[in-house]
């Protein structure tokens, strides 16, 4: 099989991002790991299991965050058998980065700067000698297609730390934005089945709408809409709402992308505020629309 044949096997399970995918697949059969930057939900994870899932090798995914210490990473010793029978290599318990290596799976890491600096030096020796020391142990040498693979949210700061120059320098990089209305209007029927259309239109205008507001910080992902797909579907079948379509719509997206949107500081809206003024814009201030918003 060609690599063009490989790539459009893997495609099959990712809505667009071919650039992206060619990117991510040119850097890891280079043998070479990857950092990914950008807002949650475009895809990013799904790309690296769709090629994991082709290779058919493991994919273990790790969140960022100040509890993944060195010893979570690499691995542990079972208190109860040290206890029992003393420290030894069958009483080692392997963490994450172990276990990718010893497997030749994929170590991802969501958030990678919210993890702490000695979890990171730990990472970027791992990655530099493709093997390491466990007290205890041995050295543990990764097999060939072992890769490590980081993403971060670059718009997000509450919680994190400045990446490093020396941690920058043993990725290659790929910043990975939204995909357009058309991908995103395809990823949402595939994750809800909906044979809405019109539902699925207003669910992606209203979700990349909170991403350009200039009451909002943070807009919602791809997500949101998924959701709000999900959620619309499910009040329709309850029928509290009616023919009234534009309410049921309003009170999915509510549910759905209250918690997924920031508000700025210096706005005086709240979230609910927000979604409710882009949903008027949505169904009743389009040209050739003069409908009253309803009250109650």
């Amino acid at each position: 099989m060609t690599a063009a044949a490989r790539r459009d096997a893997i495609a099959a399970g990712v809505v667009g991002r071919r650039r992206e995918l060619d990117l991510v697949l040119a850097a890891v059969s280079a043998g070479r790991d990857i950092l990914l930057e950008g807002p949650p939900g475009t895809s990013k994870s799904t790309m690296l299991r769709a090629i994991t899932a082709h290779w058919g090798v493991p994919f273990l995914l790790v969140e960022g965050n100040a509890e993944l210490t060195p010893a979570r990473l690499v691995g542990h010793h079972n208190p109860a058998r040290v206890l029992r029978e003393d420290y030894s290599a069958e009483n080692f318990v392997a963490g994450p980065l172990v276990e990718a290596m010893r497997s030749g799976g994929f170590l991802y890491i969501e958030e990678l700067n919210r993890a702490p600096e000695d979890t990171l030096n730990v990472l970027l020796a791992a990655m530099a000698e493709r093997e390491v020391a466990v007290p205890r142990v041995g050295l543990v040498a990764a097999r060939a297609t072992f890769r490590v693979l980081a993403s971060m949210n670059p718009f997000d700061d509450v919680g994190t730390a400045r990446i490093s120059d020396s941690v920058y320098d043993r990725w290659c990089r790929l910043a990975v934005g939204y995909q357009d209305a058309a991908e995103e209007r395809a990823i949402v029927v595939a994750r809800t089945g909906s044979a809405d259309a019109a539902l699925v239109d207003d669910a992606v205008a209203i979700t990349r709408a909170t991403r350009g507001h200039p009451d909002l910080r943070r807009g919602s992902s791809v997500r949101g809409a998924i959701d709000l797909v999900a959620v619309a579907a499910e009040l329709a079948e309850l029928g509290s709402h009616g023919p009234d379509r534009p309410r049921l719509v309003l009170d999915a997206a509510l549910l759905a992308l209250s918690g997924r949107i920031g508000v700025d500081e210096t706005s005086d809206l709240t979230p609910e505020e927000v979604i409710t003024r882009i949903w008027e814009d949505r169904f009743f201030s389009r040209p050739g629309v003069r409908r009253r918003v309803p009250t109650g």
